[in-house]
């Protein structure tokens, strides 16, 4: 949780007084694209045992046809959307779980990380992480239907 404080107002009938934050100071304030906080929910999500992809198979064929660009970046942020306000963010993720994983460990773990990542890196307070599992990756099926996942990431 992130501590706030309040700055008196500079005279009786102004401005409320502001609250302060780490991301609201005396001397300035600090904001955060969406984008930002969706590249670290994407990677912390990436780094739980369980999660072979992100996104839903539409989002990974795309992903896969973008990467194979020379000079491209990965896209980290695939399969996460983000609600944020000044303070506050929500975090959506969509993600395909390895064969044999637990749904709800994953999920945890998930969680866990996003919430760490994100409020220890942006100073934004996590109210939410909702985990929606698109599919379940079978042993085998890594070049089958064109996807790109950990196991085909890797140059050849």
């Amino acid at each position: 949780m992130v501590e706030t404080t309040t700055l008196p107002a500079t005279s009786e009938g102004q401005n409320p007084p502001k609250r302060l934050d780490a991301l609201h100071t005396a001397r300035g304030d600090t904001t955060i694209a969406d984008q930002v906080v969706a590249k670290l929910a994407g990677m912390a999500a990436r780094e739980v045992p369980g999660v072979w992809a992100m996104g839903n198979a539409a989002r990974r064929v795309f992903n896969s046809l973008t990467e194979r660009i020379p000079g491209s970046q990965t896209n980290v942020s695939g399969g996460v959307s983000v609600e944020k306000g000044e303070r506050q963010t929500a975090i959506d993720v969509s993600i395909v779980i390895d064969y044999g994983a637990s749904v709800v460990e994953v999920s945890e773990s998930i969680r866990r990380n996003i919430i760490s990542a994100v409020e220890s890196l942006t100073g934004l307070e996590v109210l939410e992480v909702n985990v929606n599992i698109t599919d379940v990756h079978l042993p085998g099926e890594d070049e089958d239907d064109g996807t790109v996942g950990p196991t085909t990431d890797r140059l050849e």
